[in-house]
């Protein structure tokens, strides 16, 4: 048990706050397979990125018109694709207790998009600050998602804690000078671990705010946390 002294808090948001793993794994895995990939590679290779960026990684010769369509397509099918889009273990009390101006959410996701899963999760009504695709240039695991969440919310990354699911948003939140809690909520401890995470847990049932001490910081307690070793020197 530990316990962490913050000013902010910046949630990404599949894997984080609401599951939409099924959800993505079969939108993924019919555009895989209509491409001749691996449908379980090409959904991890998407994971917790853009899926723009992922299109065009994944068909690199296609061309810019073709990746927009791709992307256009995705698009609708995921938007369509939330019957059974939930709320994650611990994330509507986490987000209900927190002050709304005091925390963003930071998406890889479209805002049309992100609006729809946090809708069917029941954690929308909490997300006064959002971060989305549409928002920016550069996505994770460029720092510039986070850089621009904390800005939302008029506080530096350094003083905000991140949580995370997806090695690209730890290594996103960590170029961006935050720290990060990983969840291993679909991602193995490994792969946490070696992106960086300062701490990895369960989900967000697992930290509990213990209120704001006299400065006006949040005082947060880590439950059931493992800290990542360090890496062994050469």
């Amino acid at each position: 048990m530990t316990r962490i002294v913050c000013d902010g808090f910046l949630f990404d948001m599949d894997g984080v706050l609401v599951d939409s793993t099924p959800a993505v794994a079969r939108v993924w895995s019919r555009w895989a397979v209509a491409h001749g990939f691996d449908p379980e590679w090409a959904t991890m290779k998407a994971h917790g990125r853009p899926s723009l960026a992922s299109i065009q990684e994944l068909l690199p010769d296609a061309g810019a018109e073709v990746h927009e369509r791709e992307n256009e397509w995705m698009e609708r099918e995921e938007i369509a694709d939330v019957a059974d889009v939930v709320a994650l273990p611990g994330s509507v009390e986490l987000l209900s207790a927190l002050p709304a101006h005091r925390f963003a959410v930071v998406t890889s996701a479209t805002r049309q998009l992100a609006e729809v899963r946090l809708r069917a999760g029941g954690v929308l009504k909490f997300a006064r600050h959002l971060v989305s695709f549409d928002d920016i240039q550069h996505g994770k695991p460029n720092p510039e998602p986070y850089l621009k969440g904390a800005a939302r919310i008029n506080i530096r990354a350094e003083e905000c804690v991140v949580i995370e699911d997806a090695p690209s948003g730890v290594l996103a939140g960590k170029a961006a000078g935050a720290r990060v809690i990983a969840l291993r909520t679909t991602t193995t401890d490994d792969e946490l671990r070696a992106a960086g995470a300062d701490w990895i847990m369960n989900d967000c049932a697992s930290l509990r705010l213990l209120g704001q001490p006299g400065t006006g910081k949040f005082e947060i307690e880590l439950n059931s946390f493992e800290t990542p070793r360090a890496p062994k020197m050469s």
